[in-house]
C-alpha cells in the first residue's frame, strides 16, 4: 500500500511538473515561382524561397516556475523549400536562445533578431516581401539581422508604450585586435489603429588596418522610422530610414498601404526611394505592389511585381520580380 502511495503522489508530482510546461513544434514553408529580369542580363525562371516568408522550423517552449516567472527557449532554422538546404555549419540559423519573462519583461541569451530588426519591416508595403518597394532600393535593409552571442531585453508595455535593447558580442578580441560588437535599441507606441516605432543599430566590425597597438575598427549606424495607421478600409504605411558610415550616407523613404478587399483578400503596395554616396551619388527608386489570398488560417497563395531603378553616373540598372506563390504556416 505504501509502495502504491508513494508512486501515486511522485505521478501527480510529475503530472503536475509536465502541466506546467510545454514545447511547440512549428514552421513555414513558402515557395514560388517567379521571373526576375536585369538589365543587360537574361531573364532568370524558378521556384524560389519565400517570397513572402523565409520557410523555417522550430521549437519553442516555456516552465512556470511560479511567482510569475517563466523560462523561455527557442530554436529555430532556416531553410530553402526549394532546394532542402540549410545554411552550412549552424544547426538554428534564425535563432537559438535561452531567457525568462515575468512582469519586468523579457530577457534573452543566446542568437535572436536584434531590438532594430524587431521594428525594421514594420511599415513595408507588399506584406515585406520580395515584392516590397524598399527591395533593390534600400540599403538600410542590409543589416546584421540576428547577430550571435547576444544578450537582449524588451520591457513590458505600458499605456501602449515598449522598448527594447540588445548587444552582440564580438567574441574575437586578440592581442592586437579589438572585438567587433553590434549593439541595437527601439521605443515604440502601439495602441488602437495607430503603430509608431523608432530603431538605432550600431555595427562595429574590423576594417584590416592595423596601428602598432591594435587593428582599427569601422562602425556603421543604422536608423529607422515606421509609422501605420489602420483607417479600417485600409492601413497607411510610412517608413524612413538612413545608414552613415564614416562620410558615406543613404538617405530613404516609402510610402504605402495595406487594403483588406475582403475577409480573405489583402491588397498591398507602394513606392520607395533611396539616395547615397555609397558608390557615388546613386539615386534608387522602386515600387511593389502584391495581393494575398487566404485559403484558410494557415495557407495562403499570393502574387507580386516588383520594380526597381538604380540611377548612377546617367545610367539605369533596372530589376523586375514578378511571382506566384504559396505560403503555409504550422
Amino acid at each position: 500500500m505504501k509502495k502504491s502511495l508513494i508512486a501515486l503522489a511522485v505521478f501527480a508530482a510529475s503530472g503536475a511538473s509536465f502541466a506546467q510546461s510545454s514545447v511547440t513544434l512549428y514552421g513555414i514553408a513558402d515557395a514560388y515561382l517567379g521571373r526576375t529580369t536585369t538589365t543587360d542580363k537574361p531573364s532568370q525562371v524558378g521556384i524560389t524561397n519565400g517570397g513572402i516568408s523565409g520557410s523555417r522550423f522550430g521549437f519553442k517552449g516555456s516552465e512556470d516556475l511560479g511567482g510569475g516567472l517563466t523560462a523561455n527557449f527557442l530554436l529555430e532554422q532556416g531553410f530553402d523549400i526549394d532546394t532542402g538546404t540549410t545554411t552550412a555549419g549552424q544547426g538554428f540559423s534564425r535563432q537559438s536562445y535561452v531567457g525568462f519573462s515575468g512582469g519586468f519583461g523579457e530577457v534573452k541569451l543566446g542568437k535572436m533578431w536584434s531590438a532594430y530588426d524587431d521594428i525594421s519591416g514594420a511599415a513595408n508595403a507588399s506584406f515585406d516581401s520580395v515584392f516590397a518597394p524598399v527591395s533593390n532600393v534600400w540599403l538600410s535593409t542590409g543589416y546584421n539581422a540576428n547577430p550571435s552571442n547576444g544578450v537582449y531585453y524588451a520591457s513590458p508595455s505600458m499605456s501602449g508604450f515598449s522598448g527594447a535593447a540588445s548587444y552582440a558580442f564580438g567574441e574575437n578580441k586578440g592581442t592586437s585586435v579589438d572585438a567587433t560588437n553590434v549593439s541595437a535599441i527601439h521605443v515604440k507606441y502601439e495602441a488602437g489603429p495607430l503603430f509608431v516605432g523608432v530603431g538605432y543599430q550600431k555595427e562595429t566590425t574590423q576594417n584590416g588596418t592595423t596601428t602598432a597597438l591594435s587593428t582599427a575598427l569601422n562602425s556603421k549606424n543604422f536608423t529607422r522610422l515606421n509609422a501605420t495607421y489602420d483607417f479600417g478600409v485600409a492601413k497607411a504605411l510610412v517608413g524612413f530610414g538612413r545608414v552613415n558610415a564614416g562620410d558615406q550616407t543613404t538617405n530613404e523613404w516609402s510610402l504605402g498601404a495595406d487594403v483588406p478587399v475582403s475577409a480573405a483578400l489583402t491588397v498591398s503596395g507602394g513606392i520607395a526611394r533611396s539616395t547615397d554616396n555609397f558608390s557615388g551619388d546613386a539615386v534608387r527608386k522602386g515600387y511593389g505592389l502584391a495581393a494575398s489570398y487566404a485559403l484558410s488560417k494557415r495557407t495562403n497563395v499570393y502574387t507580386g511585381y516588383q520594380s526597381s531603378t538604380k540611377t548612377l553616373a546617367g545610367t539605369d540598372t533596372d530589376v523586375t520580380t514578378l511571382g506566384l506563390g504559396v505560403k503555409h504556416t504550422f
